[in-house]
Formats: C-alpha cells, structure tokens, sequence
C-alpha cells in the first residue's frame, strides 16, 4: 500500500551515450544523476524506454532516476514516454543539463521557460507539449575566442577545472533533494548562484 501513496519524482540527466562523450561538458546532466544515484545508493541498471533508469526512495518520496541513450537531440522520446508512466505530474519533473551562458560551477534553477537554444531540451518542450517543468542548469562556461559551441560542450573539462566541477556536481545533488524535500521554491533560494 505504501508505494502507492509516495509522491513520485523523475530527475533526468541529459548527456549523449557512449564512452567518448562520458567527461564531456554536454554530459554534465548525466554527471550529476551518477552523483545522485551514488549518494542514494543505487546504480543504473535498467534499459526502459531509450533510457537508463533506477529508483530510490528519498525522505518518503520515490525518485526515478533517468539518463536518457538517445543522444541529447532526441532526449525528449524517454522523458516524455517515462513521465507519462510513472504518472509524474509536470511540477515533480526535474530536468538538469549543461549551460554554456553561466559560468562553470554556477547552478541555476528555474520553474520552467523556453530552451534557450539547448536542443535536448527543445526536444522534451516538444513532447511533452509543454515548458511548465522545473529544470536545473549547471554551469559549464562559454567558449574561448570563436569557437562554436556545439563543438565547445563535445570537449572534455579541462584538468584545472575538475576541482570547481566536483564542488558544483555535489551542490547539484543537494539541490535536486532539497528540491525533492523541501520544493522548488527552497532550492532555488538556497543553490541559485551556488557552488
């Protein structure tokens, strides 16, 4: 019975499949659940929907963890399929990613909006048929001199950035539980402009 009356979260984490994007800015989304899985004491260990999928409970809440293997483009098939399964309204749906506009190690949370450009989030817009979803956005800086940053968030973080990556990686885990504990409102006064 008790499963039933639990409040059902989804965070996603968006990155691209395979070993040459793991350490790539583009997968900070996918960095963050792996530190939310570790920390809650779960692993990835299913294939549902297009997507890497584990559950855990947090503080009387079932969270279930996604990083969507469609590659960022095409990220909304899984969220949107997933959320419609579990049956999580839109507000309980977390979405993190990478963001070329803030500064590396700055966290910014949001209620909702446009995709400012991110493709894997103009894709779950698109099927989930609406922007109402909360979303958190860890900061990966922009590109040096002219280069694009398509190419710019393929690159991997540089070696003298790593330490100001695992403090904002960490700052994004507390974020996305105190979202789950507290709501949206807490986590955004606490981690806006954090790490």
């Amino acid at each position: 019975m008790r499963a039933e009356t639990q409040t059902s979260y989804l965070i996603a984490g968006l990155g691209n499949p395979g070993a040459q994007y793991r350490q790539t800015r583009h997968n900070a989304g996918f960095m963050v659940l792996d530190r939310l899985a570790a920390r809650l004491g779960v692993k990835f260990s299913r294939l549902e929907s297009k997507a890497l999928v584990t559950k855990a409970d947090y503080q009387g809440s079932r969270l279930v963890l996604v990083k969507p293997h469609t590659f960022m483009n095409l990220s909304g098939q899984p969220v949107g399929s997933l959320s419609r399964y579990y049956k999580v309204p839109l507000e309980q749906l977390l979405v993190v990613y990478d963001e070329v506009d803030l500064p590396l190690g700055t966290l910014r949370i949001r209620p909702g909006g446009g995709s400012a450009g991110h493709k894997g989030i103009t894709s779950i817009i698109e099927r989930l048929g609406s922007q109402d979803f909360p979303r958190l956005r860890l900061g990966v800086s922009r590109p040096p001199g002219r280069m694009e940053a398509a190419d710019y968030v393929l690159q991997e973080f540089a070696a003298s950035e790593k330490e100001l990556l695992n403090v904002a990686l960490e700052a994004a885990v507390d974020a996305i539980l105190v979202f789950v504990s507290e709501g949206l409102e807490a986590a955004m006064n606490k981690f806006n402009g954090a790490a």
